[in-house]
């Protein structure tokens, strides 16, 4: 049997591409440092899985932003917006134009949408269609990187977005029309990309088609039959690799047989069953790659049952026709366990339980030789090692709570009772009453920026050189200067600045049970921007307060009010890695209970406004439609039972991140938030007719204040962003805010950009001449 990897994490060991391309950002290195940082990341990359015996070794898969925004560039779409930028910037910054956007020299261009890959914390740029859009084969990083690998003796195997997935993946530009009228015009720069991969030498090409593992119509489904049969048989001598993830594909399997492809691939870890479907319908011209290898969680895998799939497929088809494979990219998981240290970090039970990207890899070769050499001695050695080190942590006594568990049974017997006791109508008018807000009030997301001395304080508490009464006495200091700075521009809402925390999932995971963290297991999230997602391995429940004593001590510094900053349960388990032993409903409930504690304990501290942010939301839906309405329920529900049991008059705001949200919609209302703010400014508020459609009525601040780039808003490109939403969302339910919290930016660009905010909603409101809320 082969083994084939779908690609692997891009960003360093020790996020070293975060730090060369930020260091490029800012000028402190030169292109050709930057690119041959690049290089140095590849390489590295494919020699280790040449010697781990990986036969299919991808290139394409690696990126100085995003794999998305790359293809788009690579074919020449790119908004006419940067058109004037082509003849002032080289290719790399133009590139990281269109992924940043651009504000110098007299010019001022947003960048692309971003949004999220699928239902992963993977955020992609989301390319701009037209209705008269041409394609050309622009740029040759696909081939460049193939020949660098070959170069350097790896016969490599490029991977390439499929053309409907990136139709699909993209959006259509002011025009009225359906992006997949654009397929014929776009199957050529296909073609011709192939073909310069064939001239090359490459061999396979793993086409990733993920939107096949949607819920696809009939018209949709005829344009995937005409265009994979068009592109597949357009070039010969090209061994095609067919490659979906995320869910199951078997409802395509009677045309998926007929396409002249050498390998598909099927992700066993999300959809199992589907396996049968495939052993008995595939002709024997088709290979299966089985991903039975999870490249979405960290724990090891059950070789024994990974066997008993194998050991299916080889009776069924023959070892011959069997590629083992991850289910996905390993872009998903950290680098490796190796650089976990258990005496500072993860449990040790922990970490022997644990499987990063490195680790995957070399369970591939493992479970080849299971496969071929099953009656050896060292295999058998092995099967048991791997069953014990699995057994031996399940039954670790931390990780179950007899006391969380009752509570989660208790709470299930109570569905129909978590709720708020008044209806928004009637507590919104309580709260206008308390708070006495201005039409338009604004607010912050949460967070401030992370300076440097903040983040080296915070190591040095962490590592024992500053006491604790030190460190929050530093902390306190810097909520201060925040509340100033805040009241002095004029904001409506304060918030503390959350100095003391390194990421909004991880400061909470740090103080509930059940969550363990890694010291270097850094995921990619946006670009540069990387994340440690927290370990779930056992029952939840708080240690104690988390963020009382510093939300009392920021509102006794001013007369406004200053908002409770909490993650919510979902966004925890989203952006966590999830035990497998239980339902991931449970593990929502356990947290949503933690959450309310803090909740009520905040209220009794006088805080009047609560956020409980739940970008994660609306990524945590299944792909498939039939399993969506479950999920959002108890997704739904989670949040209700976070604020159930506050006062009417406490105010209790959510955050949502950029997402598609025509199929939530009666989710978001069901949550019953007081307000919410979502994040709209790339997108030019086109998010918010899901609103509009629905006639949302609770409150809202939708992002006028795109924080994911460093260009500084004007005041007028604000008033225009919120005369735009006045059209969807009524004037008096609208907030005024940034798109998200703004740690990753610096206090410049956040000064300048948050009083433009300001001075936008002050001329909104003189503008209408309408009385007070509070009046």
């Amino acid at each position: 049997m082969l083994t084939q990897n779908l690609g692997f994490p891009r960003i360093g060991a020790n996020r070293e591409l975060k730090k060369a391309c930020e260091a490029y950002w800012k000028n402190e290195i030169s292109l050709s440092e930057l690119l041959d940082a690049g290089k140095i990341e590849k390489l590295k990359n494919w020699n280790f899985q040449q010697e781990q015996g990986i036969d299919l070794i991808p290139s394409n898969d690696f990126s100085f932003y995003d794999q998305v925004a790359d293809l788009a560039f690579m074919l020449d779409v790119i908004p006419n917006r940067f058109h004037s930028l082509k003849s002032n910037l080289s290719k790399t910054d133009l590139y990281f134009a269109l992924c940043r956007g651009y504000q110098n020299n007299g010019f001022d261009v947003a960048p692309l949408e971003m949004t999220k890959w699928f239902d992963t914390n993977y955020h992609y740029l989301v390319p701009e269609f037209t209705i008269d859009q041409n394609f050309k084969f622009n740029n040759t990083k696909i081939v460049d990187e193939f020949i660098e690998a070959k170069e350097m003796g790896i016969h490599t195997k490029p991977v390439l977005i499929g053309p409907v997935s990136f139709l699909k993946l993209g959006k259509e530009k002011h025009s009225d029309f359906n992006k997949l009228i654009l397929i014929d015009k776009l199957l050529p720069a296909y073609i011709e990309i192939i073909k310069k991969l064939k001239t090359a030498g490459a061999t396979y090409i793993q086409i990733d088609e993920p939107f096949l593992a949607t819920d696809l119509n009939n018209d949709e489904i005829k344009i995937y039959k005409r265009i994979l049969h068009s592109l597949f048989n357009n070039i010969s001598e090209i061994d095609f690799i067919l490659t979906s993830y995320f869910e199951g594909i078997e409802e395509h399997v009677d045309w998926l047989k007929d396409l002249p492809i050498k390998i598909l691939h099927l992700d066993l870890i999300r959809a199992p069953k589907q396996l049968d479907c495939f052993l008995d319908r595939l002709p024997n011209t088709i290979t299966l790659s089985l991903g039975i290898i999870d490249g979405r969680n960290i724990w090891k895998n059950d070789f024994e049952n990974s066997l008993s799939i194998i050991n299916k497929a080889i009776d069924k088809i023959g070892s011959h026709r069997i590629i083992l494979a991850a289910s996905c990219s390993l872009l998903h998981v950290p680098y490796s366990v190796n650089y976990e240290d258990s005496n500072k970090g993860i449990p040790e039970i922990v970490k022997n339980n644990l499987s990063f990207a490195k680790e995957k890899i070399k369970e591939l070769h493992i479970l080849n030789q299971l496969a071929n050499y099953k009656n050896n001695s060292s295999v058998k050695a092995t099967l048991l090692n791997n069953k014990e080190e699995r057994l031996k942590c399940k039954s670790f006594n931390v990780f179950n709570n007899e006391e969380v568990i009752s509570k989660t049974i208790e709470i299930n017997a109570l569905k129909t009772s978590i709720k708020r006791s008044l209806n928004f109508e009637e507590r919104i008018n309580l709260q206008k009453h308390d708070l006495k807000l201005p039409l338009f009030p604004t607010t912050l997301i949460g967070s401030l920026p992370q300076t440097k001395e903040i983040r080296q304080k915070r190591n040095l508490y962490k590592n024992k050189k500053l006491t604790s009464s030190e460190y929050q006495s530093f902390i306190k200091h810097e909520i201060k200067k925040a509340i100033l700075w805040q009241e002095e521009i004029g904001l409506d809402i304060l918030v503390h600045g959350e100095f003391e925390r390194n990421d909004m999932v991880e400061f909470f995971g740090e103080q509930l049970n059940g969550i363990t963290f890694t010291l270097n297991g850094w995921v990619q999230s946006y670009g540069s921007r990387g994340v440690k997602p927290p370990i779930i391995y056992g029952d939840i429940s708080r240690k104690k307060q988390m963020t009382v004593e510093l939300a009392k001590y920021a509102q006794s510094l001013t007369n406004k009010p200053v908002k409770g900053m909490l993650t919510g349960p979902i966004t925890i388990l989203q952006w966590s890695f999830v035990r497998t032993d239980q339902p991931r409903k449970i593990t929502a409930e356990q947290l949503a209970l933690a959450i309310r504690e803090e909740v009520i304990d905040l209220e009794n501290a006088g805080i009047k406004i609560i956020q409980i942010d739940e970008p994660a939301l609306r990524e945590g839906l299944p792909l498939k439609n039939y399993k969506k309405n479950e999920y959002l329920q108890w997704a739904v529900n989670c949040f209700k039972l976070c604020h159930w049991g506050v006062m009417d008059q406490t105010q209790i705001h959510s955050h949502m991140c950029y997402a598609d949200f025509n199929d939530i919609m009666e989710a978001i209302i069901n949550m019953d938030a007081d307000v919410i703010s979502i994040e709209t400014s790339r997108s030019q508020m086109e998010v918010l007719d899901a609103f509009k459609s629905i006639n949302y009525p609770n409150q809202m601040g939708p992002g006028v204040y795109d924080i994911h780039s460093p260009r500084i808003p004007s005041v007028e490109e604000m008033c225009d962003l919120l005369y735009t939403a006045s059209h969807y969302i009524s004037i008096e339910n609208l907030w005024i805010n940034p798109d998200c919290g703004l740690k990753t930016r610096n206090w410049n660009e956040i000064d300048l950009s948050i009083k433009n905010m300001v001075s936008a909603a002050k001329l909104i409101r003189s503008a209408i001449h309408t009385p007070t809320l509070s009046n």
